[in-house]
């Protein structure tokens, strides 16, 4: 396996709950907490090769789930357009306040800016 992916790393958060118990194991040991091969087969007690293969599958999985699924990518997008939205309600602050401001305009960004900010967590 050359180089981890962070993307399985990701997904393992998502999905990883749909996998079975062993995959769910192999993959989080190995992305997460970066074990070996060899350590997560001593700690499952199963070969190299069976660890390995578990986690080839896991990622297969992995990957059908997001692409028949889509969590992963509707929640960077969701990510994004909160980011947004915070952006666009400070520069609207930014010009209420230039031009005078008003009570209302500024309560209503206030509120715009804390529900981005709750959605954000």
């Amino acid at each position: 396996m050359v180089g981890k992916d962070l993307e399985i790393s990701v997904l393992l958060d998502f999905y990883g709950g749909m996998l079975t118990e062993k995959q769910e194991e192999a993959l989080y040991l190995y992305y997460n907490e970066d074990l070996s091969l060899a350590e997560i087969s001593e700690h499952q007690n199963i070969s190299r090769q069976g660890v390995r293969d578990s986690i080839k599958r896991g990622e297969a999985a992995l990957l059908e789930m997001e692409e028949k699924l889509g969590f992963r990518k509707r929640f960077s997008a969701n990510v994004e357009a909160i980011a947004e939205i915070k952006t666009l309600a400070n520069e609207v602050a930014a010009l209420s306040d230039r031009y005078g401001g008003h009570e209302q305009i500024d309560k209503r960004i206030a509120r715009i800016v804390q529900l981005a900010d709750q959605l954000g967590e």
